[in-house]
């Protein structure tokens, strides 16, 4: 087990690509490990070794900490935990107060998965993108709820099972602006062509902020948060 080591949860969106470079810029080594869970949006499963490549290219520091890449195929999983993300349904707010776009236990399953990887490819830590400042209410989400969940993988596993949450309690706005102090503008720049966060998989509309309809949850937090951040100055 190496101490400086961590295994990013890396989607290819905004706020994964914003942890893998907090974790490049601090741990020795670093791997990434997606997630097949039959997501309509599964552009961002194309994306992820361009932006993995990307960032090989424009930062050669944090190529050479940068290992190896894992999918886990999960698509049973999402064919369970139906959702707008999963299933032909509209975004829309549900009678449990819960958006149609939550998958029930997504990120506790993807945390059980990563936390069995790293264990078995010696790394030390976790790292999500989970946030509880600007999300979507998902209750996986939740500091209290990722703190339980490390609670349990530790005592599973018998050993610490950190998880480790950068942006946990950042606005998106404040998210633009650790890319910016991780990476300057050159991550910016990167985050914003190769990314993808839209929940409908457009990569045709090019906005301000990046490829995205413009209309779903994801894309007007991420160009809400632009437009804190002031990326176009």
């Amino acid at each position: 087990m190496t101490a400086s080591s961590a295994l990013v949860l890396f989607s290819a969106g905004q706020d994964s690509t914003t942890c893998l470079a907090w974790a490049l810029d601090r741990f020795e080594r670093v791997e990434t490990v997606g997630f097949d869970y039959g997501q309509r949006h599964a552009i961002e499963l194309e994306q992820r070794p361009r932006v993995l490549e990307a960032i090989r290219r424009a930062f050669p520091a944090w190529a050479a900490r940068l290992g190896n890449d894992h999918m886990v195929d999960l698509r049973g999983f999402g064919a369970i935990a139906e959702s707008a993300l999963t299933a032909d349904r509209a975004i829309e707010m549900q009678a449990n107060g819960l958006p149609s776009t939550f998958v029930p236990g997504r990120n506790l399953a993807f945390l059980v998965c990563a936390a069995a990887l790293a264990d078995r490819r010696g790394l030390a830590r976790l790292v999500g993108g989970m946030c509880e400042t600007d999300y979507s209410g998902y209750p996986d989400c939740r500091r209290a709820t990722l703190d339980a969940m490390a609670q349990a993988l530790t005592l599973g596993l018998d050993r610490e099972t950190p998880i480790d949450t950068p942006l946990m309690h950042l606005t998106k706005g404040e998210t633009w602006g650790l890319a910016q102090t991780l990476g300057g503008r050159a991550l910016v720049d990167l985050i914003v062509e190769d990314t993808h966060t839209c929940y409908r998989g457009d990569r045709t509309h090019r906005q301000a902020w990046g490829y995205g309809c413009g209309e779903c949850p994801a894309c007007a937090l991420r160009a809400e948060g632009w437009a804190a951040f002031g990326g176009a100055a």
